[in-house]
């Protein structure tokens, strides 16, 4: 067993520092407050060639995997610019398209993925379905060749930002079975579209959210969105297994960005008490501020290498849904106690916008929310890791 990471990860991590260093800070301070994108940090990365570092080589990206992706998120956040469209443009849509897209999809949206000249987002979550997928009522409809999208989408990141939109909807055919009281079946077709942003029908209200973002949040409506045929992602009712696919590379990512945003902060918090004195020593010489800046140290250490688990089982096929689930609870709950304890170390600085904690703060707590909530993580290994009764 080798915990060494080899010398092309970690010139990849030395470079991503290095590019995103002008990036952090006031940068991504202003930008959060403001609620403006962060263009200058991705296309900074893109130059670089790292926004496609797990895009397959044929189609312009680096032919790496998540253990890649997730060290260049990792490094972005811990440099000070944690950029969340990374866990729904490159992890969930770069994915999902590289296994399962046809090679016309794939040349249509992979090279410019890798270039940064375009994201794509994902849509799944629905203000009545939350963590259940069953529950969808989001629906593809088949006209001729083409089909047809009808329904409303909940809490999606930076559909403004994109030029496209993977979209997760029912394709339940008419003969399919339903309950007699007319609940959805346990069993759903689901099927995954690639939709451009400007299609007619797609209309999106921006969503308001009291955390500072450079990332905007929406409420999509499908009013009759007509899509051709090749809009399909791989095989129609394939759906639910494609997600997954999607899903754990967004969980180890958004873990990433997680250990990344608690790296940052408790560095910042360490030069803050080594140089701050209130009387004649140093604030971090006291154990009282000390030992839980030491204690978040060992949590984001520790969420790291689970975080480099599960990356490294799902690029090598093992299955990654425990280490994935495992990792992304550990880093943000990692992440949310090691900016607490920055802001605390920072007294009323901590609060100052000059000093910039509470933007990161506020991604943290977000984290810890979604993509998957921490409960629904609990009730995963309950479940499957412990093997204890379903809880719903």
């Amino acid at each position: 067993m080798d915990f060494g990471e080899g010398a092309e990860l970690r010139a990849l991590r030395e470079a991503v520092a290095a590019i995103m260093k002008p990036y952090g800070g006031t940068y991504y301070t202003r930008r959060a407050s403001a609620g403006t994108p962060t263009d200058e940090a991705w296309a900074a990365l893109a130059e670089s060639g790292f926004l496609g570092v797990n895009v397959p080589e044929a189609y312009g990206g680096g032919g790496g995997g998540i253990v890649e992706l997730a060290a260049v998120c990792e490094e972005a956040a811990a440099a000070g610019c944690p950029l969340l469209l990374l866990l729904v443009s490159a992890a969930i849509s770069g994915e999902v398209i590289s296994r399962f897209g046809d090679d016309q999809q794939r040349r249509r949206w992979l090279p410019g993925l890798a270039a940064g000249s375009h994201k794509i987002v994902f849509a799944i979550t629905e203000p009545d379905a939350g963590s259940n997928t069953h529950r969808l009522t989001t629906r593809a409809t088949r006209d001729g060749s083409d089909w047809i999208i009808t329904g409303q989408k909940y809490y999606i990141s930076g559909f403004d930002e994109a030029a496209a939109v993977l979209v997760v909807a029912r394709t339940d055919r008419d003969g399919d079975r339903r309950p007699a009281d007319g609940a959805i079946p346990d069993r759903t077709r689901l099927s995954l579209f690639l939709v451009p942003t400007d299609a007619p029908g797609l209309v999106a209200h921006p969503l308001p959210v009291s955390a500072g973002l450079p990332e905007k949040q929406f409420t999509l409506f499908f009013d009759g969105v007509r899509v051709p045929a090749d809009a399909l992602v791989g095989e129609e009712g394939d759906g639910f297994r494609q997600v997954f696919h999607g899903l754990n590379p967004e969980r180890v990512t958004g873990a990433a960005l997680c250990v990344g945003i608690g790296r940052n902060a408790l560095r910042r918090a360490a030069e803050y008490a080594t140089a701050r004195r209130v009387w004649d020593t140093p604030i971090g010489a006291h154990q009282g501020v000390s030992h839980p800046l030491a204690v978040a140290r060992i949590e984001v250490e520790l969420a790291g290498l689970m975080t480099q688990k599960a990356a490294w089982q799902h690029d090598n096929g093992v299955p990654a849904a425990e280490a994935s689930n495992m990792a992304k609870y550990a880093a943000a709950e990692a992440a949310v106690g090691a900016v607490n304890q920055a802001i605390q170390t920072h007294g009323g600085n901590g609060m100052a916008t000059e000093f910039g904690l509470v933007p990161l703060w506020g991604l943290a707590r977000l984290l810890r929310i979604a993509p998957v909530s921490r409960e629904m993580i609990l009730n995963y290994v309950a479940q499957h890791s412990l093997g204890l009764p379903r809880s719903y």
